[in-house]
């Protein structure tokens, strides 16, 4: 009876032993697995300006961006209501860190296509890495005949370039941050004193408050500026509300446009003097074929 007793001490030391290396060795495991870091923002844009973020392989997104006149107009243009500038865009994910896309705006009737790509990936783990960068590159074609009708413009002179590199850091479940160097050129300009290469410095920050609401802050400094306007540098306040298939943004700006090219480099409000733009931007997201269908479904009950 005592042999018995004995070695059922024995084996059930030798289990607990075992037990805690086997732990042990998991925990370690655990620590030398690699995991990407996602949702650092809820959609491809902070507010006006591009997010790090991409669409899943498959993914076609319908984007309708509106922005209003100034709310302090007053009650006789309806705070702004009786104004509006509107841009419709198409935007498709060819794999996972690619997208592009087109669009169309009524300001300056113009224009724009661009690509999107994410270089470099944050990671958690034991060969974590601290941020994530994306590569931004878009091309403007402005239609609006503003032009002498003796000198007309050509295709050429219609044309202006964007360039960013997307910096962006989540910090925790709850706070995002990112910065974003842009270059700007202008094939054409309105008088020779204004500038045809525009350098800029964008910040933005995500505070998430729930799993389907933030609230998004976005300013963009400009180091060169037209001599032909009176420019301010864009400043946007922004709520995120996820709803399943589509993110819808509440926004408040000094902006009325909304591509990098127009917004960073033409705005012309002042924000703290009243002249603030509301505006949204929604968008919907298809899966293209049955396979991003089945992901879709189940990216959503994740995120319920």
């Amino acid at each position: 009876m005592k042999n018995s007793i004995v070695s059922i001490l024995i084996f059930l030391i030798g289990l607990q032993t075992y037990g805690q290396d086997l732990s042990a060795l998991l925990d370690e495991q655990l620590e030398q697995t690699e995991k990407y870091v996602t949702s650092t923002f809820k959609g491809t844009r902070i507010i006006n300006g591009q997010s790090i973020e991409n669409r899943k392989k498959g993914t076609l997104e319908f984007v309708i961006s509106h922005r209003f006149g100034r709310v302090n107009r007053g009650i006789d243009d309806l705070f702004g209501l009786d104004q509006s500038n509107i841009r419709f865009a198409f935007e498709y994910a060819v794999i996972d860190d690619l997208t592009v896309g087109v669009g169309r705006s009524s300001f300056d009737k113009t224009y724009d296509g661009f690509l999107k790509y994410k270089l470099l990936k944050q990671k958690a783990g034991k060969e974590s890495f601290p941020f994530t960068a994306s590569l931004f590159g878009s091309v403007a074609y402005k239609t609006l005949k503003d032009f002498d009708p003796a000198n007309p413009r050509s295709f050429n002179e219609k044309l202006s370039y964007v360039s960013q590199i997307l910096i962006a850091r989540k910090f925790n479940n709850a706070f995002s941050m990112q910065i974003t160097p842009t270059f700007i050129h202008f094939n054409s300009v309105r008088i020779s004193e204004d500038p045809h290469d525009i350098f800029a410095l964008g910040v933005g920050t995500r505070l998430k408050l729930s799993n389907r609401i933030s609230i998004n802050a976005e300013y963009f400094y400009a180091f060169d500026e037209f001599e032909s306007i009176n420019t301010e540098n864009s400043i946007a306040f922004g709520v995120d509300i996820e709803t399943g298939g589509h993110v819808f943004q509440i926004i408040l700006s000094n902006a009325i446009t909304m591509i990098e090219k127009s917004f960073i480099t033409e705005t012309e409000d002042n924000f703290f003097d009243g002249d603030i733009h509301l505006g949204f931007n929604i968008s919907r997201a298809f899966q293209v074929g049955s396979k991003g269908k089945r992901k879709l479904k189940k990216l959503r009950k994740k995120q319920s």
